[in-house]
């Protein structure tokens, strides 16, 4: 009896299920002799603790297949009172596990909330079957242990002052807030969305290569003013010399052999018969000169217009092969600017032509501008992140000072408005309709 009072005493000092079923399946030794002793939780019908192990491992075949019998037991009519197993009250297919595992004897040791509820169970694996006085020392702790488990179970808070009135008409509270609700759902609101955008120049001019060449130098720099037919780019010109140079020593060989031909041509027939050839052939030698020589003039690049070069960094280009009308660089006018939104095809929502848009810079995020939509995409196309999204254009309502090309922000675009049931359920009503095929 001293023992008994003694865990009775440890076991309703402890402060959590874990500290407590740490004490049940090892200090109950004190009372009880046993092989092994486990503790089932019936939430979640798992074994949460076992005598002589700091964590139990609830993959365990040994765990699996008594939380497996554990759950057929719990449905029998004697679950709630203390009862003996053996081997014979499990299917023919469990016994070989049974020895296995487990002592010829097994205790169930139910653990009940005040209103009759299994909670847990305390499982004793044992070698001989249970004397009558320790059954009865045993009924006793089952009591204390039940109770300490029951307590610990955190469902039975003190209720706060001031909360009667509350308590008394949940009912009314409920159809209450549930009003409200319905009240808040029908309220019309705007439908806004979010999207990354960046000025881009209006109508720029773009500089693109005229001919399959190698960059041999860029004569700007990224965001430098230029002027109209100012050199931006040297293409490379050593191939097109020597072709040059080649087709000019062609050309020479043909007129000298047209000469010497008209000179024969005077008494010999044959010579006055070539000369229609020949002189052929030198006007198709003066082409390619002439065509090479265009050639090498274009290999220095001019600025269409006045503006700013818009392009990446210089070093990217040096050395890299071009191919014919591949776009090299943009020269446009910095203050002639307009915005570019790229909406992610999942944020689409229904929008016209001349609805506001709103940019928050990455710069100065606390001074919107204002802007109206032009027009946009009607079907989406990879953006720069590999999403998918409608490309949008919109012009800014006045004047801004500070803006340049190359900046970048996030544009937010105003909508019909709708009920805010359906701006706050639209992503998920809309993920609802794929899987159910609405």
């Amino acid at each position: 009896m001293a023992l008994l009072l003694q865990l009775e005493r440890r076991a309703r000092a402890q402060e959590d299920r874990l500290g407590l079923g740490f004490l049940m399946v090892n200090d109950s030794r004190q009372l009880l002799d046993y092989r092994e002793a486990l503790l089932w939780r019936a939430d979640s019908g798992r074994i949460a603790a076992c005598s002589g192990l700091a964590q139990v491992e609830a993959n365990a075949p040994f765990m699996l297949y008594l939380a497996r019998i554990c759950q057929d037991w719990r449905h029998q009519s004697w679950a709630g009172e203390l009862h003996e197993l053996s081997v014979a009250d499990v299917p023919p297919a469990q016994q070989p596990e049974w020895s296995e595992y487990l002592a010829p004897q097994l205790l169930w040791v139910p653990l009940k909330s005040r209103n009759g509820e299994l909670l847990a169970c305390l499982l004793f694996s044992c070698e001989q079957p249970l004397a009558r006085p320790q059954r009865a020392l045993l009924e006793l702790l089952q009591d204390a242990y039940a109770h300490a488990w029951d307590s610990l179970s955190g469902r039975r808070a003190s209720p706060a002052a001031g909360l009667g009135p509350l308590r008394r008409r949940p009912r009314k509270l409920l159809l209450a807030a549930v009003a409200a609700l319905l009240l808040l759902a029908l309220l019309p609101v705007r439908q806004t969305v979010l999207a990354p955008a960046e000025i881009v120049p209006r109508e720029p001019a773009v500089l693109r290569a005229p001919l399959q060449a190698v960059v041999e130098r860029i004569l700007v720099q990224p965001n430098q003013m230029v002027t109209a037919n100012e050199a931006l780019v040297q293409l490379d010109r050593r191939e097109l010399e020597s072709r040059l140079e080649s087709a000019r020593q062609s050309l020479a060989a043909a007129e000298a052999q047209l000469r010497q031909t008209r000179q024969q041509a005077l008494f010999d027939e044959r010579a006055k018969a070539a000369l229609a050839e020949l002189s052929s052939r030198r006007e198709q030698a003066r082409t390619d000169v002439d065509y090479l020589s265009d050639n090498l003039e274009r290999t220095l690049i001019l600025a269409p217009r006045d503006g700013v070069a818009i392009f990446d960094d210089p070093s990217d280009w040096i050395g890299r092969p071009v191919a014919l009308g591949e776009r090299i660089m943009q020269v446009a006018d910095p203050h002639d600017v307009r915005l570019e939104i790229d909406l992610p095809v999942g944020d689409a929502i229904e929008l016209e032509n001349g609805s506001d848009v709103r940019l928050f810079l990455n710069s100065q995020p606390g001074k919107p501008l204002t802007a109206t939509l032009q027009r946009q995409g009607y079907r989406a196309s990879p953006a720069l992140d590999g999403s998918m999204a409608y490309r949008l254009v919109a012009n800014f309502t006045q004047d801004q000072p500070g803006l340049r090309v190359g900046l970048k922000g996030t544009a937010k675009l105003y909508g019909q408005r709708t009920l805010l049931f359906n701006y706050l359920l639209r992503r998920p009503l809309a993920a609802l309709r794929v899987h159910l095929g609405w």
